[in-house]
């Protein structure tokens, strides 16, 4: 079984586009399509990376991403973009995105980001 990934976009043809690169992978994908959808099911499922999109209607990702982070300190969240520009980037890394991924999606991309998301933290350093 494959690490459970949470995939939070509020375009369908996005979310059906990285669950084919996911699930070819062997990972295990749920869906949300909103910020208050991805809160709700991370609380009930549990997954073990998140995919969220900046660029949503109602919560902004960002918000998404600060508040999964309340809920749990360990959220591990990778930002998805089709732009993003230096100053988002930081923000982002600055309120604890763990990894970024480009749009459209690289499977490549995709699949390496996840890895190395999902990978045990190294506490030793």
């Amino acid at each position: 079984m494959g690490t459970k990934i949470m995939v939070v976009d509020d375009s369908a043809l996005s979310r059906r586009m990285m669950r084919r690169i996911l699930e070819s992978g062997g990972h295990d994908v749920i869906e949300a399509s909103d910020g208050i959808g991805a809160l709700e099911s991370y609380a009930l499922e549990k997954p073990s990376v998140v995919v969220l999109d900046l660029v949503m209607s109602g919560m902004y990702g960002l918000e998404v991403l600060v508040e999964l982070r309340t809920i749990d300190p360990g959220a591990r969240v990778v930002i998805a973009s089709a732009d993003i520009q230096r100053a988002t980037r930081d923000e982002a890394l600055a309120a604890g995105a763990v990894g970024f991924v480009s749009k459209p999606f690289q499977d490549h991309e995709v699949l390496g980001t996840i890895e190395r998301a999902s990978a045990p933290k190294d506490d030793s350093t």
